[in-house]
């Protein structure tokens, strides 16, 4: 193949050659819509940090779901705001919590939206930490207990899917065994399964008020230098019967999805998150980027590096683009 008797141009010179040819792909199909919902009504609270992002309370959620359909986007996962706080994360499993009570409101009248939610306890502890703290440290096989007990009351509400988030060790087994036990055999687990403690999540932090109280996630979430062991996480979540696997931050991590696409035959999901998603706004509103063109060449970038499934707050900006 040299030139001139080939001319890699010869497929690039008009729009018909450049679909013809054009290796990935992208659909509002592939697309996450989070969703940060808090108490009240008639609440819809812009995230300052993240503009277009926002808080709203549960009445609004019917709304929020039809539009999301409309753009062809089916799929969402729940963040809750709770009510009260306290030291052990209860009002994560609540019967009558802020998600449980959402999963509820979302079934009932948006029965065609896929409904995922978060599994973790750091928007309901009042130290902000994602598990139970014992002597001021994360205690791994007590907080087990709680998510597992955390996902059931998701399940038992409605969810089509959990997520856990929190990257406890073991906690995708403990919570197949508690779904298996009470015949939520067919509820699939997204495991969080690559989860690095990421400077790319403040504005999350704020949008959901879980920011740790004291000290950082830095010994559950994983180094950002590491590669080799997100093969290990995710090859243990595998094994305890994770269905799909995330990766989370997306942007600065696409080898990471590349790796794990490559090892593993399981659906792989990408969390294009909040810090990402900030940026590219700010940079748009400042005029220093096409926000529109940068928000699609990155997401078509996290599915080149092989995500079958992106969450993103651009979910909705990225579905109506791509409608036309």
């Amino acid at each position: 193949m040299i030139f001139p008797e080939y001319r890699a141009r010869r497929l690039r010179q008009n729009e018909t050659f450049r679909a013809l040819v054009r290796e990935t792909s992208i659909s509002p199909a592939h697309l996450v819509y989070p969703l940060f919902v808090m108490p009240g009504k008639g609440v819809r609270e812009e995230v300052p940090s993240m503009p277009g992002v926002f808080r709203i309370s549960i009445d609004q959620l019917a709304k929020e779901a039809k539009e999301c359909m409309g753009l062809g986007v089916n799929s969402v996962i729940l963040f809750g705001l709770p009510d009260k706080k306290d030291s052990k994360g209860s009002g994560a499993h609540a019967k009558d919590g802020i998600i449980q009570r959402a999963i509820k409101e979302l079934k009932n009248t948006a029965p065609g939206l896929t409904v995922c939610t978060d599994v973790c306890l750091c928007e309901y502890t009042s130290h902000g930490h994602c598990g139970i703290m014992i002597n001021d440290v994360v205690d791994n096989d007590t907080t087990l207990e709680v998510l597992a007990r955390t996902a059931l009351s998701h399940a038992q509400a409605g969810a089509d899917m959990v997520a856990p988030s929190d990257m406890m060790d073991g906690r995708v087994a403990e919570i197949r065994g508690i779904l298996d036990e009470n015949n939520f055999h067919m509820i699939p687990i997204m495991s969080y399964a690559v989860k690095y403690a990421s400077a790319f999540y403040g504005p999350f932090r704020d949008a959901a008020e879980c920011a740790p109280q004291h000290g950082d996630r830095k010994s559950y979430q994983m180094d950002p230098a590491n590669v080799r062991e997100a093969l290990r996480e995710a090859t243990m979540d595998v094994e305890e019967g994770a269905d799909i696997l995330m990766v989370k931050p997306a942007m600065a991590y696409l080898d990471v999805i590349s790796r794990l696409r490559d090892e593993f035959d399981l659906p792989i999901a990408a969390y294009h998150v909040s810090g990402e998603y900030a940026m590219i706004k700010a940079a748009a509103a400042n005029g220093w980027i096409d926000g529109e063109k940068v928000m699609h060449e990155s997401l078509l970038g996290i599915r080149r590096a092989g995500a079958d499934i992106i969450i993103t707050y651009f979910a909705k900006d990225m579905a109506r683009l791509l409608n036309g």
